[in-house]
């Protein structure tokens, strides 16, 4: 599934999340909640929603070819396998977000949900309106610098 569009949510007490209606039977079989794999200093950081097959195929990629003898490749796999968390949707369709991952992405009580592609992102919601007006203002820069002029 191709996760699309955005979501206002309010985490409850227990930091737990209503996942969006139209994604419950994509991860009726599970849920990896992940930090989001930014790489450049000062991006935003969210919580990643993924299917367990996609994170695993999403892992898979990102490590391929890597000697695991190498210590950057070491880090790597420990920051995608220490740092996410299986779970599954409760029977109110909700997610717990750990405090781990509350507190990498600076979440509080309102958040964004986002489709990602491949995931969905949970931002706090004043960090993803800031993002999302910064974008929009560098799309065509972005796109030129990608080779992509459409």
């Amino acid at each position: 599934m191709t996760f699309r569009g955005t979501f206002e949510h309010a985490l409850d007490a227990k930091h737990r999340l209503t996942i969006p209606a139209k994604f419950r039977a994509a991860l009726a079989d599970g849920v990896v909640l992940a930090p989001s794999h930014e790489v450049e200093p000062g991006a935003p950081r969210t919580v990643a929603i993924w299917t367990p097959q996609d994170y695993d195929q999403f892992t898979q990629a990102a490590l391929a070819g890597l000697n695991p003898f190498e210590p950057k490749a070491r880090e790597l796999k420990r920051f995608f396998f220490n740092a996410s968390f299986d779970t599954e949707l409760d029977a109110a369709n909700r997610v717990m977000i750990p405090a781990p991952l509350m507190d990498y992405a600076g979440l509080e009580k309102e958040v964004v949900v986002t489709g990602s592609g491949e995931c969905l992102e949970v931002w706090d919601r004043g960090s993803h309106a800031q993002n999302f007006e910064d974008v929009l203002t560098r799309i065509p820069d972005i796109a030129a610098s990608l080779g992509n002029t459409a």
